[in-house]
Protein backbone atom coordinates (compact mmCIF):
# COMPACT_ATOMS: atom_id res chain seq x y z
CA UNK A 1 0.00 0.00 0.00
CA UNK A 2 1.08 3.35 -0.89
CA UNK A 3 -0.23 6.11 1.34
CA UNK A 4 0.22 10.30 1.25
CA UNK A 5 0.06 11.77 4.14
CA UNK A 6 -1.21 15.45 3.85
CA UNK A 7 0.13 17.85 6.70
CA UNK A 8 3.58 19.45 8.09
CA UNK A 9 2.37 19.42 11.79
CA UNK A 10 3.58 16.78 14.53
CA UNK A 11 -0.11 15.27 14.19
CA UNK A 12 0.83 14.55 10.88
CA UNK A 13 4.66 13.69 11.68
CA UNK A 14 3.00 11.03 14.39
CA UNK A 15 0.06 9.76 11.72
CA UNK A 16 2.70 8.90 8.69
CA UNK A 17 4.95 7.39 12.01
CA UNK A 18 2.33 5.34 12.87
CA UNK A 19 1.30 4.11 9.26
CA UNK A 20 5.06 3.64 8.90
CA UNK A 21 5.16 0.56 11.52
CA UNK A 22 1.95 -1.10 9.49
CA UNK A 23 3.50 -4.06 7.70
CA UNK A 24 1.35 -3.84 4.49
CA UNK A 25 2.53 -0.34 3.62
CA UNK A 26 5.23 -0.03 1.33
CA UNK A 27 5.68 4.01 0.38
CA UNK A 28 5.03 6.93 2.30
CA UNK A 29 4.71 10.59 0.67
CA UNK A 30 3.83 13.78 2.40
CA UNK A 31 2.52 16.65 1.44
CA UNK A 32 4.61 19.14 2.15
CA UNK A 33 5.91 17.13 5.35
CA UNK A 34 8.56 18.67 7.73
CA UNK A 35 12.22 17.19 8.52
CA UNK A 36 11.16 14.99 10.90
CA UNK A 37 8.03 13.14 8.72
CA UNK A 38 11.27 13.37 6.31
CA UNK A 39 13.21 10.88 7.88
CA UNK A 40 10.34 7.74 6.90
CA UNK A 41 8.73 9.45 3.80
CA UNK A 42 9.29 10.96 1.10
CA UNK A 43 8.53 14.69 1.40
CA UNK A 44 7.05 16.45 -1.43
CA UNK A 45 5.91 20.41 -1.88
CA UNK A 46 2.76 21.21 -2.48
CA UNK A 47 2.72 23.75 -5.40
CA UNK A 48 1.10 21.08 -7.74
CA UNK A 49 -1.59 20.11 -5.34
CA UNK A 50 -2.51 17.25 -3.46
CA UNK A 51 -5.09 15.73 -5.08
CA UNK A 52 -2.75 16.00 -8.30
CA UNK A 53 0.35 14.04 -6.57
CA UNK A 54 -2.11 11.40 -5.19
CA UNK A 55 -3.21 10.65 -8.59
CA UNK A 56 0.24 10.88 -10.45
CA UNK A 57 1.75 9.17 -7.47
CA UNK A 58 -0.87 6.31 -8.10
CA UNK A 59 -1.34 6.12 -4.25
CA UNK A 60 -3.90 3.83 -2.66
CA UNK A 61 -5.32 6.00 0.64
CA UNK A 62 -4.81 9.51 1.32
CA UNK A 63 -4.55 10.64 5.08
CA UNK A 64 -5.41 14.37 5.47
CA UNK A 65 -4.02 15.72 8.69
CA UNK A 66 -5.02 19.54 9.24
CA UNK A 67 -8.55 20.93 9.09
CA UNK A 68 -7.68 23.84 6.55
CA UNK A 69 -8.13 21.46 3.59
CA UNK A 70 -10.42 19.66 4.47
CA UNK A 71 -12.63 22.39 4.99
CA UNK A 72 -11.32 23.78 1.64
CA UNK A 73 -12.89 20.28 -0.33
CA UNK A 74 -9.44 18.67 -0.16
CA UNK A 75 -11.99 15.46 0.31
CA UNK A 76 -14.35 15.87 -2.18
CA UNK A 77 -11.51 16.26 -4.90
CA UNK A 78 -9.76 13.48 -4.12
CA UNK A 79 -12.78 11.31 -4.22
CA UNK A 80 -13.76 12.56 -7.31
CA UNK A 81 -10.63 11.12 -8.50
CA UNK A 82 -11.82 7.52 -6.79
CA UNK A 83 -8.79 8.13 -4.43
CA UNK A 84 -9.57 6.41 -1.29
CA UNK A 85 -9.59 9.40 1.60
CA UNK A 86 -9.49 9.25 5.09
CA UNK A 87 -11.34 12.91 6.17
CA UNK A 88 -14.37 14.27 5.68
CA UNK A 89 -16.14 16.16 2.66
CA UNK A 90 -16.17 20.17 2.56
CA UNK A 91 -19.74 19.77 3.98
CA UNK A 92 -19.23 17.38 6.71
CA UNK A 93 -15.87 19.19 7.94
CA UNK A 94 -18.20 22.63 8.52
CA UNK A 95 -18.84 20.41 12.19
CA UNK A 96 -15.46 22.11 12.56
CA UNK A 97 -15.55 24.86 10.43
CA UNK A 98 -18.62 26.87 11.53
CA UNK A 99 -19.43 25.84 15.50
CA UNK A 100 -22.86 27.63 14.86
CA UNK A 101 -23.60 24.88 12.77
CA UNK A 102 -21.97 22.46 14.75
CA UNK A 103 -24.92 23.75 17.38
CA UNK A 104 -27.61 22.81 14.80
CA UNK A 105 -26.62 19.18 14.14
CA UNK A 106 -26.18 18.86 18.04
CA UNK A 107 -29.25 19.96 18.44
CA UNK A 108 -30.93 17.92 15.82
CA UNK A 109 -29.05 14.62 17.55
CA UNK A 110 -30.58 15.65 20.59
CA UNK A 111 -27.31 15.40 22.00
CA UNK A 112 -25.96 17.06 25.35
CA UNK A 113 -24.02 20.50 24.66
CA UNK A 114 -23.37 23.66 26.15
CA UNK A 115 -26.27 26.25 25.67
CA UNK A 116 -24.86 28.82 22.87
CA UNK A 117 -26.54 31.68 21.30
CA UNK A 118 -24.80 33.01 17.55
CA UNK A 119 -23.97 36.88 16.92
CA UNK A 120 -21.83 39.04 14.10
CA UNK A 121 -23.35 41.89 15.63
CA UNK A 122 -20.92 43.49 18.59
CA UNK A 123 -23.74 45.35 20.62
CA UNK A 124 -26.37 42.30 20.13
CA UNK A 125 -23.86 40.21 21.42
CA UNK A 126 -22.89 42.63 24.51
CA UNK A 127 -26.83 42.22 25.33
CA UNK A 128 -26.80 39.07 24.84
CA UNK A 129 -24.66 38.27 28.40
CA UNK A 130 -27.16 39.14 29.97
CA UNK A 131 -28.33 35.68 30.00
CA UNK A 132 -25.77 33.81 30.93
CA UNK A 133 -23.53 33.75 33.69
CA UNK A 134 -19.99 34.38 34.70
CA UNK A 135 -17.47 32.61 33.42
CA UNK A 136 -18.37 33.62 29.64
CA UNK A 137 -17.31 31.56 27.05
CA UNK A 138 -16.88 33.40 23.52
CA UNK A 139 -15.81 31.60 20.48
CA UNK A 140 -14.99 32.58 17.11
CA UNK A 141 -17.15 30.48 14.72
CA UNK A 142 -14.48 29.80 12.28
CA UNK A 143 -11.02 27.87 12.14
CA UNK A 144 -8.90 30.11 14.51
CA UNK A 145 -6.03 27.43 14.80
CA UNK A 146 -7.10 26.68 18.45
CA UNK A 147 -6.90 30.03 19.78
CA UNK A 148 -10.25 31.70 19.15
CA UNK A 149 -12.03 30.74 22.76
CA UNK A 150 -11.92 33.30 25.55
CA UNK A 151 -13.16 31.90 29.08
CA UNK A 152 -14.18 35.23 30.55
CA UNK A 153 -14.50 35.77 34.42
CA UNK A 154 -16.15 38.97 34.14
CA UNK A 155 -18.47 40.82 32.11
CA UNK A 156 -15.97 43.90 31.00
CA UNK A 157 -13.64 40.78 29.75
CA UNK A 158 -16.74 39.17 28.29
CA UNK A 159 -17.01 42.32 26.42
CA UNK A 160 -13.23 42.82 25.38
CA UNK A 161 -13.52 39.47 23.92
CA UNK A 162 -16.63 40.07 22.29
CA UNK A 163 -14.71 43.67 20.53
CA UNK A 164 -11.70 41.80 19.85
CA UNK A 165 -13.56 39.44 17.68
CA UNK A 166 -16.34 42.05 16.54
CA UNK A 167 -14.75 44.94 16.15
CA UNK A 168 -10.57 44.52 15.70
CA UNK A 169 -11.21 41.51 13.50
CA UNK A 170 -8.11 39.63 15.75
CA UNK A 171 -9.73 36.15 14.05
CA UNK A 172 -10.10 37.60 10.28
CA UNK A 173 -13.06 35.77 8.75
CA UNK A 174 -13.36 33.10 11.09
CA UNK A 175 -14.49 35.79 13.68
CA UNK A 176 -17.16 37.38 11.21
CA UNK A 177 -19.33 35.77 13.88
CA UNK A 178 -19.47 34.49 17.07
CA UNK A 179 -21.07 32.14 19.73
CA UNK A 180 -21.56 32.53 23.37
CA UNK A 181 -21.65 29.44 25.22
CA UNK A 182 -23.16 28.78 28.36
CA UNK A 183 -19.92 27.63 30.49
CA UNK A 184 -19.67 23.49 31.37
CA UNK A 185 -18.15 22.95 34.87
CA UNK A 186 -16.79 19.59 35.06
CA UNK A 187 -13.36 17.46 33.30
CA UNK A 188 -12.22 17.57 30.08
CA UNK A 189 -11.29 15.12 27.86
CA UNK A 190 -10.54 14.21 23.91
CA UNK A 191 -12.38 11.71 22.37
CA UNK A 192 -11.40 10.23 18.58
CA UNK A 193 -13.91 8.35 16.91
CA UNK A 194 -13.35 6.52 13.41
CA UNK A 195 -16.26 6.30 11.51
CA UNK A 196 -17.05 5.54 7.96
CA UNK A 197 -20.76 7.01 8.11
CA UNK A 198 -22.18 3.89 9.36
CA UNK A 199 -20.34 2.32 11.85
CA UNK A 200 -18.68 4.57 14.96
CA UNK A 201 -15.58 3.40 16.22
CA UNK A 202 -14.23 5.18 19.66
CA UNK A 203 -10.16 5.23 20.18
CA UNK A 204 -8.90 5.46 23.29
CA UNK A 205 -9.39 9.06 25.56
CA UNK A 206 -6.55 11.51 25.93
CA UNK A 207 -6.58 14.63 28.42
CA UNK A 208 -4.85 18.06 26.85
CA UNK A 209 -3.12 20.86 27.95
CA UNK A 210 -4.64 24.36 26.27
CA UNK A 211 -3.61 26.87 28.32
CA UNK A 212 0.38 28.10 28.02
CA UNK A 213 1.59 27.86 31.88
CA UNK A 214 1.21 25.37 35.06
CA UNK A 215 -1.62 25.27 36.65
CA UNK A 216 -4.01 26.04 33.59
CA UNK A 217 -2.68 29.54 33.74
CA UNK A 218 -2.08 32.26 31.11
CA UNK A 219 -4.06 32.29 27.24
CA UNK A 220 -5.01 29.41 25.21
CA UNK A 221 -2.58 27.72 22.76
CA UNK A 222 -3.06 25.07 20.19
CA UNK A 223 -2.04 22.26 23.09
CA UNK A 224 1.19 22.07 25.20
CA UNK A 225 1.02 18.67 26.10
CA UNK A 226 -1.41 15.80 26.75
CA UNK A 227 -1.66 11.67 28.14
CA UNK A 228 -3.41 9.20 27.42
CA UNK A 229 -5.08 6.61 28.93
CA UNK A 230 -7.63 8.85 31.44
CA UNK A 231 -7.63 6.04 34.56
CA UNK A 232 -9.88 8.56 36.98
CA UNK A 233 -12.77 8.77 34.56
CA UNK A 234 -16.06 6.82 35.42
CA UNK A 235 -15.49 3.87 32.99
CA UNK A 236 -18.58 3.77 31.31
CA UNK A 237 -17.72 7.90 30.45
CA UNK A 238 -16.26 6.64 26.39
CA UNK A 239 -19.36 4.53 25.49
CA UNK A 240 -21.37 6.75 27.05
CA UNK A 241 -20.18 9.55 24.97
CA UNK A 242 -20.63 7.52 21.87
CA UNK A 243 -24.03 6.50 22.36
CA UNK A 244 -25.56 9.60 23.10
CA UNK A 245 -23.00 12.25 21.43
CA UNK A 246 -20.93 10.75 18.91
CA UNK A 247 -23.53 8.01 17.42
CA UNK A 248 -26.85 10.45 17.14
CA UNK A 249 -24.40 13.26 15.37
CA UNK A 250 -23.33 11.04 13.08
CA UNK A 251 -26.75 9.41 11.88
CA UNK A 252 -28.13 13.62 12.21
CA UNK A 253 -25.60 14.04 9.53
CA UNK A 254 -26.25 11.54 7.67
CA UNK A 255 -29.91 12.48 7.67
CA UNK A 256 -29.31 15.66 6.58
CA UNK A 257 -27.23 14.43 3.26
CA UNK A 258 -23.73 15.17 4.84
CA UNK A 259 -22.07 12.02 5.89
CA UNK A 260 -19.02 11.95 8.03
CA UNK A 261 -16.15 9.77 7.14
CA UNK A 262 -13.15 10.15 9.06
CA UNK A 263 -12.35 10.72 12.33
CA UNK A 264 -14.62 13.13 14.35
CA UNK A 265 -12.65 14.39 17.59
CA UNK A 266 -14.58 15.44 20.06
CA UNK A 267 -13.88 17.40 23.07
CA UNK A 268 -16.26 16.94 26.10
CA UNK A 269 -17.20 18.39 29.43
CA UNK A 270 -17.70 15.21 31.83
CA UNK A 271 -19.66 16.90 34.05
CA UNK A 272 -22.04 15.63 37.02
CA UNK A 273 -25.01 15.05 35.07
CA UNK A 274 -22.65 12.87 32.37
CA UNK A 275 -20.52 14.07 29.45
CA UNK A 276 -21.79 16.91 27.13
CA UNK A 277 -19.80 17.97 23.69
CA UNK A 278 -18.46 21.80 23.97
CA UNK A 279 -16.46 21.11 20.45
CA UNK A 280 -16.04 19.13 17.68
CA UNK A 281 -12.80 19.13 15.06
CA UNK A 282 -12.91 17.27 12.09
CA UNK A 283 -9.38 15.69 12.16
CA UNK A 284 -7.46 14.44 15.25
CA UNK A 285 -6.17 16.75 17.81
CA UNK A 286 -2.81 17.58 18.30
CA UNK A 287 -1.26 16.80 20.48
CA UNK A 288 -3.62 14.36 21.34
CA UNK A 289 -3.04 12.51 18.21
CA UNK A 290 1.20 12.50 19.85
CA UNK A 291 -0.03 10.55 22.68
CA UNK A 292 -3.48 8.00 21.48
CA UNK A 293 -1.63 6.95 17.89
CA UNK A 294 1.69 5.50 19.54
CA UNK A 295 -0.99 3.23 21.82
CA UNK A 296 -2.93 1.44 18.45
CA UNK A 297 -2.17 -2.00 17.63
CA UNK A 298 -2.54 -3.92 15.07
CA UNK A 299 -3.06 -2.27 11.47
CA UNK A 300 -3.65 1.40 11.44
CA UNK A 301 -3.61 2.23 8.04
CA UNK A 302 -6.06 -1.11 7.87
CA UNK A 303 -8.28 0.99 9.96
CA UNK A 304 -7.60 3.99 8.29
CA UNK A 305 -8.47 2.70 5.03
CA UNK A 306 -11.84 0.70 6.38
CA UNK A 307 -13.21 4.17 6.71
CA UNK A 308 -12.51 5.21 3.62
CA UNK A 309 -13.86 2.41 1.79
CA UNK A 310 -17.12 1.87 3.94
CA UNK A 311 -16.00 -1.56 5.59
CA UNK A 312 -15.65 -0.89 9.14
CA UNK A 313 -18.17 -2.69 10.40
CA UNK A 314 -16.03 -5.52 10.87
CA UNK A 315 -12.74 -3.61 12.79
CA UNK A 316 -12.19 -3.44 16.37
CA UNK A 317 -9.31 -1.66 17.45
CA UNK A 318 -6.60 -3.11 19.44
CA UNK A 319 -4.17 -1.11 22.15
CA UNK A 320 -1.01 -1.36 23.61
CA UNK A 321 -1.35 -1.80 27.37
CA UNK A 322 1.31 1.06 27.64
CA UNK A 323 0.63 4.79 29.00
CA UNK A 324 1.79 7.68 26.88
CA UNK A 325 2.57 10.99 27.54
CA UNK A 326 3.53 14.35 25.34
CA UNK A 327 5.33 17.21 26.50
CA UNK A 328 5.21 20.11 23.89
CA UNK A 329 8.49 22.32 23.65
CA UNK A 330 7.42 25.65 22.01
CA UNK A 331 9.38 28.78 21.35
CA UNK A 332 9.66 31.67 23.84
CA UNK A 333 6.66 33.74 23.38
CA UNK A 334 4.39 31.29 22.05
CA UNK A 335 1.39 32.19 21.49
CA UNK A 336 2.70 35.89 21.05
CA UNK A 337 5.22 36.77 19.06
CA UNK A 338 8.43 34.51 19.40
CA UNK A 339 11.48 34.80 16.93
CA UNK A 340 12.59 31.37 14.73
CA UNK A 341 15.86 29.92 13.39
CA UNK A 342 17.20 28.73 16.51
CA UNK A 343 19.29 25.85 15.75
CA UNK A 344 18.16 22.43 17.73
CA UNK A 345 19.98 20.23 19.30
CA UNK A 346 19.45 16.86 21.66
CA UNK A 347 16.75 15.28 19.58
CA UNK A 348 18.79 11.99 19.31
CA UNK A 349 19.94 11.73 23.14
CA UNK A 350 16.31 12.27 23.89
CA UNK A 351 14.99 9.49 21.44
CA UNK A 352 17.69 7.30 22.85
CA UNK A 353 15.21 6.53 26.40
CA UNK A 354 13.39 4.23 26.28
CA UNK A 355 9.80 4.36 24.86
CA UNK A 356 10.51 8.49 23.50
CA UNK A 357 9.82 9.58 20.03
CA UNK A 358 10.05 13.08 19.23
CA UNK A 359 7.45 14.65 16.59
CA UNK A 360 8.34 18.19 14.99
CA UNK A 361 5.71 20.21 14.70
CA UNK A 362 8.06 23.38 14.10
CA UNK A 363 10.96 22.75 12.61
CA UNK A 364 13.34 23.23 9.09
CA UNK A 365 16.38 22.58 7.78
CA UNK A 366 18.87 19.76 8.61
CA UNK A 367 22.31 20.11 10.16
CA UNK A 368 21.52 22.38 11.69
CA UNK A 369 17.88 21.76 12.48
CA UNK A 370 16.13 25.12 13.42
CA UNK A 371 13.24 26.04 15.03
CA UNK A 372 10.22 27.16 12.62
CA UNK A 373 6.89 27.56 14.54
CA UNK A 374 5.76 28.36 17.85
CA UNK A 375 5.35 24.86 19.29
CA UNK A 376 8.51 23.23 18.36
CA UNK A 377 8.58 19.56 18.98
CA UNK A 378 6.34 16.86 20.84
CA UNK A 379 8.06 14.29 23.62
CA UNK A 380 6.35 11.92 23.63
CA UNK A 381 6.89 8.56 25.73
CA UNK A 382 5.19 5.58 26.57
CA UNK A 383 5.48 3.70 29.51
CA UNK A 384 4.35 0.94 31.97
CA UNK A 385 1.62 3.53 33.61
CA UNK A 386 0.95 7.22 33.26
CA UNK A 387 4.06 7.88 36.05
CA UNK A 388 6.97 6.27 34.00
CA UNK A 389 5.39 7.53 30.72
CA UNK A 390 5.74 10.91 32.15
CA UNK A 391 9.12 10.82 33.72
CA UNK A 392 10.56 9.46 30.30
CA UNK A 393 8.63 12.62 28.52
CA UNK A 394 9.96 15.07 30.78
CA UNK A 395 13.93 13.38 30.87
CA UNK A 396 13.99 13.53 26.97
CA UNK A 397 12.39 16.98 27.04
CA UNK A 398 15.38 18.04 29.38
CA UNK A 399 17.97 16.49 26.81
CA UNK A 400 16.63 18.65 23.58
CA UNK A 401 18.03 22.48 23.70
CA UNK A 402 17.47 25.48 21.61
CA UNK A 403 17.41 29.29 22.28
CA UNK A 404 13.84 30.16 24.06
CA UNK A 405 12.60 26.84 24.61
CA UNK A 406 9.66 26.52 26.77
CA UNK A 407 7.17 23.96 28.52
CA UNK A 408 4.72 23.17 30.85
CA UNK A 409 5.96 20.75 34.49
CA UNK A 410 2.93 19.70 35.05
CA UNK A 411 1.78 17.55 32.21
CA UNK A 412 0.03 14.46 33.42
CA UNK A 413 0.96 15.85 37.31
CA UNK A 414 -2.10 15.58 38.51
CA UNK A 415 -3.41 12.02 36.93
CA UNK A 416 -0.53 10.22 38.10
CA UNK A 417 -1.05 11.48 41.82
CA UNK A 418 -4.79 10.30 41.39
CA UNK A 419 -3.14 7.00 39.96
CA UNK A 420 -0.93 6.35 43.03
CA UNK A 421 -3.22 7.76 45.28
Amino acid sequence: MKVLVVGKGAREHALAWRIAQDPGVDKIFAVPGNPGIATIAECLPDDAGAADLAEELGVDLVVVGPEAPLVAGLADELRARDVATFGPSAAAARIEGSKAWAKEILAKANAPTARALSFADPAEAKAALDEFEPPYVIKADGLAAGKGVVVAPSRSRAEEAIDACLVEGRFGEAGASLLIEEFLDGEELSVFCVTDGQTVVPLAAAQDYKRVFDGDEGPNTGGMGAYSPVPHLPPDTVARAVREIFEPVIAAMRREDVPYQGVLYGGLMVTASGPKVFEFNCRFGDPEAQVVLPRIGGSFAGLLMSCARGSLASVVPSWRPEACVTVVLASGGYPGAYDTGMPITGIAEAESIEGVTVFHAGTKGRDPLRTDGGRVLSVSALGADLGEARARAYDAAGLIRFEGKHMRTDIAARAVERSEA
